[in-house]
């Protein structure tokens, strides 16, 4: 059995502490076993390693979040990349063949695909065991999970089984409904419905038969260049209301997404981050992950986050709002995580002329680098502040450590590597500092 995980989202409902590149599966948030804390992605595939259920974690998602995931889950994580973003159906596409092509995986091969960023069970991974089995033993063409309603919610789309079943393992679909009003979905669960848990399982052949439709290709790199061609639509949409023969196997346990700020906080203790609280503050959650106090007493009801994007104070029963005006607000990130450590913006200020600076404090872990790269229309100061590494400036390598400056002309080529904990102080100034003023070379460490 081979496992997709899919990871995606511009992760504007939690916001600050989400963005575009940093989503709600990247937030360091839950407890973990071992006592600290970590994020959605890093539970799930956790939980897959503990279950031992597969041996083959392959992560689809866009190019955006590369980075961030190689940072938590490490260098060895199997990740496809989206050359742009466009839907389930495609990302679904270009995964299983990476897994056709370059993996040489069987077309019998049991494919399971699910969110990254599922908050559940262990019983939820021995459902997903079921899927796979189901599948090899033709069961369905297309098996599904079906979480069963705790009440009758308008945000989830609805599976509609077929009452009668010999076998009680799994039931046959007659049907869906997307999203209905509260009073259609009292019906539907009366009538025996499921939540669409967004899990799929079928045999890797299947999918890729499906991708020759609108593309033959030959290689997985053909895929990758001509990935536009494939139609922008949702893996349900494409392929699940489109099949012939569908299962869906019930799951029963813990389940809840942890996409709004009030579900996810029911998963948090009340303060995380530099947080003093006072006399009565009640039903509220404070997260500050700024390195300044934040006090608060006298409030109720509340949700606080802080963090270098922005400040939210907003009381629960208004959070589900959050994207209306999140929409309205600058969106470059002032905070990222990458797979070499972190950066938090300063300052960023543009000034007479469109002249730009950029102030940023970069934090790398040590024996990680920044790869070898240069830009035309930048130039770079650097500031060590505390510990060492090895640079790469134009070719010539030296060791820097605390003290040092560094000066990166436009045009330059450079790298460094971290050899102990390294922080940097960069500024950047220029009158074009875009994300696609960059160039990257090789550089063999």
């Amino acid at each position: 059995m081979k496992i997709i995980l899919l990871s995606g989202g511009s992760g504007k409902r939690l916001w600050p502490l989400s963005n575009h590149t940093r989503s709600k599966q990247f937030l360091r948030l839950l407890n973990s076993p071992e006592g600290g804390t970590e994020s959605m992605v890093q539970r799930v595939v956790r939980q897959i390693r503990e279950e031992g259920i597969s041996d083959s974690v392959t992560i689809a998602t866009s190019a955006s979040q590369q980075e961030i995931i190689t940072g938590q889950l490490g260098v060895d994580a199997d990740i496809v990349t989206e050359p742009e973003r466009r839907d389930t159906f495609p990302a679904i596409a270009l995964a299983c063949t990476y897994l056709a092509k370059e993996k040489l995986c069987n077309d019998n091969e049991a494919v399971i695909v699910m969110p990254c960023d599922s908050y559940t069970d262990a019983n939820y991974f021995k459902t997903i065991t079921q899927m796979a089995t189901a599948v090899e033993n033709n069961v369905a063409d297309l098996v599904l999970m079906g979480i069963k309603p705790k009440y009758p919610s308008t945000k989830f789309g609805y599976i509609v089984p077929v009452r009668e079943n010999a076998d009680k393992s799994f039931l046959y679909v007659k049907g869906f409904t997307e999203k209905p009003d509260e009073e259609h979905a009292e019906s539907l669960i009366a009538d025996g419905a499921l939540w669409n848990g967004g899990v799929f399982a079928f045999r890797l052949g299947y999918m890729t038969d499906i991708v020759k439709r609108y593309l033959d290709v030959h290689s997985f790199e053909e895929l990758h260049s001509r990935y536009r061609e494939l139609p922008k639509i949702s893996f349900d949409y494409e392929v699940v209301e489109k099949a012939e023969s569908i299962a869906v196997i019930p799951f029963n346990g813990q389940w809840k997404d942890l996409g709004t700020w009030n579900s996810l906080t029911e998963e948090l203790t009340h303060y995380i981050g530099n947080v003093t609280a006072g006399k009565n503050v009640h039903n509220t959650h404070v997260i500050n992950e700024l390195n300044i106090p934040l006090l608060c007493f006298d409030i109720d009801n509340l949700i606080i986050a802080a963090n270098y994007d922005g400040i939210l104070v907003c009381g629960k029963e208004s959070c589900e709002h959050i994207k209306d005006y999140v929409n309205e607000l600058p969106s470059r990130p002032m905070y990222g995580e990458c797979s070499w450590g972190t950066y938090k913006v300063v300052d960023f200020s543009t000034f007479a002329g469109g002249y730009q600076s950029l102030t940023q404090l970069l934090q790398l872990k040590a024996g990680f680098d920044i790869s070898y790269r240069g830009h035309q229309y930048r130039d770079i100061s650097w500031t060590c502040i505390d510990g060492s590494g090895t640079l790469v400036l134009n070719g010539q390598v030296r060791n820097i450590q605390r003290g040092d400056i560094i000066h990166i002309g436009k045009g330059h080529r450079y790298a460094v590597k971290a050899v102990s904990n390294l922080q940097i102080i960069e500024v950047q100034t220029g009158d074009r500092l875009t994300d696609n003023d960059v160039e990257y070379f090789d550089w063999n460490w």
